[in-house]
């Protein structure tokens, strides 16, 4: 949930303490409560490091890569005369998504494309900013489902830079190929950097 949150676009709302598991146990109005329910208890930080490094993981990506906190909203259409789109949805089998797919109310897993080249915002000169490509994968359903990692662009690969299933988000044996298949775990998030192949 924390990487669903902080890859969405918007301001992510994070209540101190939820990076060492801090609950209010339900309240949502804790402002006036002077006991547990509002205190951050520090001294339980130590049994919570592998979430507080989750959580820096997460925020650090963010805060490298424009395409995740952009400031504008998408249009899902090419941008600028290209054949880009800022974003586009995928399925499983690595297609586009269509209107009527959406609402489909057993669907459990979509891919969401970000185009580092689809961003509309600019720098403090007035330069046209652009970063790499995402894919985030997100599965909702309880089992694996093989996801096929799309080909947007020739001589790329793409490398796991984040899978909620493993420790901390690491992932190993991170590099896929264009239309080869990802196992994405049930009830997980994975985030893939498209990378240029050097050959």
């Amino acid at each position: 949930m924390i990487a669903t949150l902080l890859f969405s676009q918007g301001v992510p709302m994070l209540l101190a303490g939820d990076e060492i598991g801090r609950t209010q146990g339900g309240n949502n109005n804790a402002y006036c409560q002077d006991n547990a329910i509002s205190w951050v208890d520090w001294s339980t930080a130590g049994q919570h490091e592998q979430a507080f490094e989750f959580f820096q993981r997460v925020i650090q990506m963010r805060r490298e890569h424009p395409v995740l906190r952009r400031r504008h909203f998408f249009q899902g259409r090419p941008l600028r005369g290209s054949d880009v789109k800022d974003v586009a949805w995928l399925k499983p089998d690595g297609s586009e998504m269509t209107d009527q797919e959406w609402e489909q109310n057993f669907a459990r897993c979509l891919g969401m494309y970000l185009a580092g080249e689809g961003l509309l915002e600019t720098d403090e000169r007035g330069r046209h900013i652009v970063d790499s490509d995402f894919l985030v994968l997100f599965n909702a359903h309880h089992e694996l489902i093989e996801f096929t990692l799309p080909q947007f662009a020739p001589h790329s690969r793409w490398l796991v830079v984040l899978d909620t299933t493993h420790d901390n988000g690491l992932s190993p044996n991170g590099v896929y190929e264009p239309q080869s298949i990802y196992p994405l775990q049930g009830r997980s998030l994975a985030l893939l950097q498209r990378r240029r192949s050097t050959a």
